[in-house]
């Protein structure tokens, strides 16, 4: 890829200005050089986000759904027209391979397509009293005012996945992104205006100090909801500010997901599927393979065939030709995966492969692989975030099941087996919001996402993605 394009896609951002007239630097991650300048808002911009989206409300509240869902319709063939440039911008300021941006620009346009057919699908329902005397009409309007909060590691369809329902739905919304990844925001804010969105709908606001943007518009009662995603400790710091009002909460929280081989299993699709849930994204992802549990007599042949898949992945550069892995997001998150990986060495956990910084610059850390990790092993326990497979043993399907619930995180697992009655008591029994049977991928717009226990609650995509920016409305009829 040449500099020179990589420099006209950055330059056709808008990367706004405010009032303060401060920027802050976006950085590539794979060279730790700065890319550009953003626009750094303050809290007085964020006040005059929330009064642009209040003063837009009943507008846009009472927009025809068709015209809502147009205005997204119209968003989706965009964003498809412009896939190339829009994955290179994501590639640069995110770090993962042009190829896997370009996938996650089909996936976030998707949001849009759904939920434009959502929008005019919105129904109520008349019934009669049950007593007779009177009917029973429900109708489910906007919730008004969203603040929605989006991370870094996957910078559009985050984005995607929060605002296209709000739209469809008919609420005005604040976006707050990601102080490391605002650039793909921008520029999908950007298309949306393309699109037919009208002024004062939607307004984002990059930050390099969140807690001072936020706070305010949670201290204001125009507000009426908060989406996040993010990790579970700054979401319960959220939860806690929302209580001022009783904000309508969604929270996409941590994860730590349980990655179970059975003895039966298909062990070439076990292999297969395990290195797409571990190594989309680097790792660097709420749903990725975070704990491999197998079976103990399938256990390290399965380790050592994943070791070699593993190993053989391309480190480098996301707009490089041929890379399979990019690198972390930052410097610090490079030296949280490193400790928990020698964590686990120091306690007796063996590297089959990598387990060491890549390069000279950037944040590369190798694909990693490890076998007999032990029970304390910190990385059973905590998100990691990285490209790192911890295998553990399990002797039965009581066991597994036991290993795979004890977290506080309950997200997403994976479960491998071709026996269908072990599938279902197992599915059954894990206690998460999403699993994967056979299948290493299990995101799609058409399927709610979200998890149980402090992975959050909420639900995003699917039919029930709709639902969390609408309430309902009673009206009792007198006849």
């Amino acid at each position: 890829m040449s500099a020179d394009r990589e420099r006209a896609v950055v330059d056709r951002v808008p990367t706004c200005t405010f009032a303060g007239g401060t920027t802050f630097a976006v950085e590539d991650p794979s060279t730790g050089e700065v890319l550009c300048e953003v626009g750094d808002a303050t809290a007085q911009d964020a006040v005059a986000a929330l009064d642009a989206a209040h003063e837009h409300q009943a507008e846009w509240a009472a927009t025809a759904p068709r015209v809502r869902g147009e205005i997204l319709r119209r968003a989706f063939e965009l964003m498809n027209e412009r896939a190339a440039d829009l994955a290179l911008l994501m590639t640069l300021e995110m770090g993962k391979p042009v190829a896997e941006s370009k996938a996650e620009v089909t996936y976030a346009a998707e949001f849009f397509r759904w939920f434009a057919e959502e929008a005019v699908r919105i129904a109520g329902r008349w019934s009669t009293n049950p007593s007779g005397d009177g009917r029973l009409l429900t109708m489910r309007q906007p919730v008004g005012p969203c603040l929605l909060i989006t991370p870094w590691n996957f910078p559009m369809a985050m984005g995607t996945r929060k605002i296209g329902p709000a739209i469809a739905a008919g609420c005005t919304m604040i976006v707050k992104p990601a102080q490391l990844t605002p650039l793909s925001m921008l520029m999908l804010a950007d298309i949306l205006r393309e699109a037919g969105l009208p002024d004062g709908v939607l307004n984002v606001v990059p930050t390099s100090k969140a807690g001072d943007v936020t706070g305010p518009l949670f201290a204001d009662p125009r507000l009426r909801k908060v989406s996040f995603t993010g990790s579970t400790p700054v979401g319960k710091k959220l939860m806690e500010q929302a209580s001022q009002h009783l904000l309508r909460v969604s929270m996409e929280l941590g994860g730590n997901a349980p990655f179970l081989v059975f003895a039966d299993a298909d062990l070439d699709a076990a292999v297969d599927q395990a290195v797409v849930a571990k190594m989309r994204n680097m790792g660097e992802s709420c749903v990725a393979a975070n704990r491999f549990h197998v079976h103990e007599s399938v256990a390290d042949e399965f380790a050592a065939r994943l070791a070699e898949r593993m190993a053989a992945m391309k480190v480098g550069r996301g707009t490089e030709d041929g890379v399979d892995v990019g690198p972390l997001i930052s410097a610090d998150q490079r030296d949280i995966v490193r400790g928990l990986v020698d964590d686990a060495v120091s306690k007796g956990a063996k590297v089959l492969t990598g387990g060491e910084d890549v390069g000279d610059r950037g944040y590369f850390y190798a694909p990693t692989v490890l076998a007999n990790v032990p029970p304390d092993a910190e990385l059973l326990r905590t998100e990691i975030f990285g490209p790192v497979a911890p295998v553990a043993t399990f002797a039965d399907d009581d066991e597994a099941v036991r290993t795979a619930n004890d977290s506080e995180f309950g997200l997403v697992a994976y479960v491998f087996t071709r026996d269908l009655k072990r599938a279902l008591s197992v599915a059954e029994a894990l206690e998460v919001g999403m699993l994967g049977l056979n299948r290493g991928m299990v995101s799609n717009p058409a399927a709610p996402f979200g998890g149980v226990k402090e992975s959050g609650f909420g639900r995003e995509g699917g039919v029930e993605g709709i639902d969390e920016y609408l309430a309902v409305k009673y009206v009792a009829v007198d006849l």
